[in-house]
């Protein structure tokens, strides 16, 4: 039964929160009362662990949520055919300015800023060259969106856009809506499931007076991510009138089992969302150790399709170069089962 919870947290608990994060492993499985000599001490894409989210994890290495952040030395090893920018993100000319994406009809993706609540180990975005896209200055991105009448929607992606502070959010979501043709603003972010004390009284306040139509997509991977504090956080954001939706990533080692994904839907269910993508993992340099083939999903699928009703079942896509949308798994050329 889903709760009537909206009681937001006071203003800075979510700034306390990540000041106290966990940044080195050492530290984090010093936590959990843990070693792991395949932990890199020093890796090369930084470690960051909000302490509510590592509270959740169990005290054993094979825990799916510590699988998720604890950088591994395995990260380090190149693999064939794992790149930088798997989806040409920059190459193909979809940098249409500073901080914007347009790949697909209708929508363009705003980079709101380049720094997460979480460093997830197998980000598709971890060697972005946000450098030269200057997320946070988005005068740019906001003029090509105005002369752009065919966007009707835009989504605030990052890094994470709930990571921008209270006032620079307000200010950008006004932006976007001082543009008539923009009907709707899809927030793609991480923070209500590791960050739950993000939803204060000023963000909910600008949320719930957007003119265009705020959807919340969250990412959850693995139902031990759900808690209490999820819940509550998730059901503000309800009464500020937005709709909530999932995506997750299919990951070895951490929800590649169709017993877990249908557990999955229904935690997330429980708390108000209703899945969306489930995405086969992009081939990021770095992350070779969490992919899963397109054979072994299929068959996760099927099993997660014989169990759950149709509006609890995400759609399992991947999301490939050039493609005008997200690619349905059955239209995916078969690829080796070796990975």
């Amino acid at each position: 039964m889903i709760l009537s919870i909206d009681t937001p947290w006071q203003p800075n608990a979510w700034n306390d929160e990540l000041q106290k994060a966990f940044r080195h492993p050492e530290e984090l499985l010093t936590f959990l009362g843990l070693t792991d000599a395949n932990a890199d001490p020093a890796p090369q894409f930084p470690m960051l662990v909000p302490r509510n989210f590592a509270k959740r994890m169990q005290p054993t290495l094979s825990d799916p949520l510590l699988q998720q952040v604890l950088p591994q030395r395995t990260e380090q090893e190149d693999a064939p055919g794992f790149v930088k920018d798997p989806l040409n993100e920059h190459a193909n000319g979809f940098n249409k300015a500073p901080a914007l994406i347009q790949k697909y009809h209708g929508r363009a993706l705003l980079l709101a800023t380049p720094a997460c609540a979480v460093n997830c180990r197998y980000c598709f975005r971890r060697h972005f060259p946000y450098a030269e896209n200057r997320p946070g200055q988005h005068n740019q991105a906001l003029l090509h969106i105005k002369s752009d009448p065919s966007i009707s929607e835009v989504i605030l992606s990052g890094g994470d856009p709930l990571l921008l502070s209270d006032r620079p959010f307000s200010n950008l979501i006004d932006s976007l809506n001082d543009i008539a043709h923009v009907a709707r603003i899809r927030i793609h972010s991480r923070i209500p499931i590791v960050l739950p004390e993000r939803a204060n009284a000023a963000l909910l306040e600008t949320l719930s007076n957007s003119r265009a139509r705020v959807i919340l997509v969250t990412h959850a991977n693995h139902p031990a991510e759900l808690d209490t504090d999820t819940e509550r956080a998730l059901a503000c954001y309800r009464a500020a009138g937005l709709w909530l939706f999932n995506q997750a990533v299919l990951l070895r080692g951490v929800n590649d089992n169709h017993q877990v994904q249908i557990e999955l839907a229904h935690a997330l269910f429980e708390q108000g969302v209703l899945p969306y993508y489930l995405h086969l993992p992009d081939r990021v340099a770095g992350t070779h150790h969490f992919f899963v083939n397109l054979e072994a999903a299929q068959v996760i699928y099927r099993q997660m399709r014989a169990a759950l009703p149709g509006y609890l079942l995400p759609k399992l896509v991947r999301e490939e170069p050039g493609a005008q949308a997200k690619t349905p798994a059955n239209e995916i050329a078969v690829e080796s089962p070796t990975i």
